[in-house]
Order: structure tokens, then sequence, then C-alpha cells
């Protein structure tokens, strides 16, 4: 079973000349909804992604809204005016909350206008030093010994940190508790206090606690290591086949926002991400930059909801 974004042409950044009917826009500051609670990945890259954007664009803000899986503040967008002054960025859990939630209050699809992917994230399976573990052979073996014993924190049902661990679960055959909290900064502190003892997390979230050596990195969960933590093997060099996790973050906007509003902040987006400055700053949390097309973001989400879908039905993943 794996996971994999379908993003790398996006690496090739398409930059928009100023349509006409974008020339006046902003009149005045740009909001982008992060629908997770602060320190987590979506804030962190939202935060990078608004200070570029108040450079070129004028003020651009960040307003968390978290809760219920990030679907609280997804739907608040997709309610939103589409004028260009609410926008969204989410993480792949947009794209994995519609094979969760039978009933939404929106539909991914149908209800936003895909801007841009900003940015690719590796997964890093993280325990408490305390656990008796160094290798994802040996979390495997515990796991199974102790069945639903060990606790995993999550940025709530239906993020892709909660999904990479029921994936985990499918493929290995073990058991793990979920502790939803309220975005990924949260769920590292539940480990960082010993309330949980394991995470997949996104890079940026946890980089700096393993290199304080607060946590102990077990696996990169993609195909190959992480620049940032090139001492840290991926689960297949250990041994464990079938399992890849790999996270991104994108812009949205409202159904109906105009194609020249959309087709300006995506220019923004890319013209950000060939910005050495830039660059260096996604770079240094473990992020790939990339800056894609909306046509690219609307092929990933697509390919996501269909494949969420299988793995939620062949996981037998429920949501309470």
């Amino acid at each position: 079973m794996k996971i994999r974004s379908l993003i790398i042409a996006a690496m090739s950044f398409g930059l928009y000349t100023t349509p006409v009917g974008a020339q006046k826009y902003p009149e005045k500051p740009i909001r982008i909804v992060v629908p997770f609670a602060p320190g987590g990945g979506a804030d962190i890259f939202g935060r990078l992604i608004a200070q570029r954007l108040s450079e070129t664009l004028g003020q651009t803000l960040v307003e968390n809204r978290p809760g219920a899986g990030s679907t609280v503040g997804i739907e608040f967008v997709a309610r939103a005016a589409p004028d260009g002054y609410t926008l969204l960025l989410s993480s792949a859990a947009f794209s994995a909350s519609a094979a969760l939630y039978p009933k939404l209050g929106y539909e991914p699809l149908r209800d936003f206008a895909p801007i841009s992917v900003v940015t690719t994230v590796p997964l890093v399976i993280v325990t408490h030093p305390a656990l008796p573990v160094k290798t994802v052979i040996e979390l495997v073996k515990l796991a199974r010994a102790k069945p639903g014993e060990l606790l995993y924190s999550t940025a709530g049902p239906g993020s892709l940190i909660h999904l990479a661990g029921e994936s985990f679960m499918a493929v290995t055959g073990t058991k793990l508790t979920q502790v939803p909290y309220k975005g990924g900064g949260q769920a590292m502190t539940g480990v960082l206090t010993g309330e949980t003892q394991v995470m997949f997390a996104t890079i940026e979230t946890v980089m700096g606690q393993i290199r304080a050596g607060k946590l102990r990195a077990v696996a990169m969960t993609t195909v190959g290591r992480s620049p940032a933590l090139p001492a840290v093997p991926t689960v297949a060099e250990q041994g464990l086949s079938g399992y890849e996790a790999q996270g991104w973050f994108a812009l949205f906007a409202p159904a109906g926002t105009s194609t020249d509003i959309v087709n300006r902040v995506q220019g923004e987006v890319a013209r950000a991400m060939t910005v050495a400055e830039v660059r260096e700053r996604f770079l240094a949390e473990g992020a790939v930059p990339v800056g894609g097309t909306p046509a690219q973001l609307d092929k990933l989400v697509r390919s996501e909801i269909a494949q969420w879908a299988r793995i939620v039905k062949q996981a037998g993943i429920k949501v309470d």
C-alpha cells in the first residue's frame, strides 16, 4: 500500500503575467485560513508563504481555524465570498476528508478552486526516547506484542498523520491507539511530554526536537532519505516493504473565484519559489518548494481522493 503525491512535474514553475482583470487585485488584506492550530506544518508553511505574498500582493494574514480534523477551517473557506480575499492553506487532509467523512459540509472538488501546491514534505516516524525501539522493525515487534497499548499522536481524525498511522497498521498488522490533537504542534507536544509514544510526523514539525535529542527518529516514510535528516534511514531500507507516506501543502480559493485572481496568486507563489531566500527557508524546514499550477493541483486532489477511498475501505478506517 503506497501513498504517493503526483506533483513532480510541478517543479517546472509556470510563471504568469498579470491578467488585466486582476490588475486591481488586491485592494485590501488577504486572509489565508489554516485549518489547524498554530505550530504544525500547515501553520509554518502558511506563514512562510503569507510573508512572501505580503511583499508582492500587500498585507497577507494567517488565521488559524482548527477543529474536526481540519474540516472546520476548510468549510469556513468553502462558504467564503469568492473574491480572492479568503484563501485556504491545507494539507493532504483536504483530499483524505472526502473519503473519511460521509457528510461533509462541503465538496472538495465542487466548492474549491485549486491554486497551487506550495510544497511537499516527507514524513518521519518518531518516538519518545523512553520507548525501547530504535528501528521500525523494533517498533512493529513492540506494537504486535502490545496491541492497542502504544498511543500515537495525530493532528485530528482525517489528518495526514492520522491516516499515515492507519496505513502503517494495515501494512504491518499492528494496532496502535490514536490520540487526536488540534494540530501537528500539539500532537508533537503529546509525544514530548509522554502523553503518547509515537507520531507519524511531517518533518518540519519535529526536526528541531529530533536534532535536540528530545524525540527519536525511527524511519523516514518516503522512497529516499531526507537531506534535512540524512542519517535517518527509510522504512524500506530497514526491511519494511509496501509502506510509504508523503505530505503536501497547497493553496485553494472558494469556487467561483475568477481565473484571473487564481492565476495572479499562483503566479506570485511560483515566483516566490524561485527566490533563493524563500527556497532556502523551505529547504531548512525539510520541505521541497514547488509552486505548481492549478491544473496540477486539481489532478493531485482527484487522484488522492480516489486513493484515500481505497485505503479507508481496505483498512476499515472509521471516524467516530
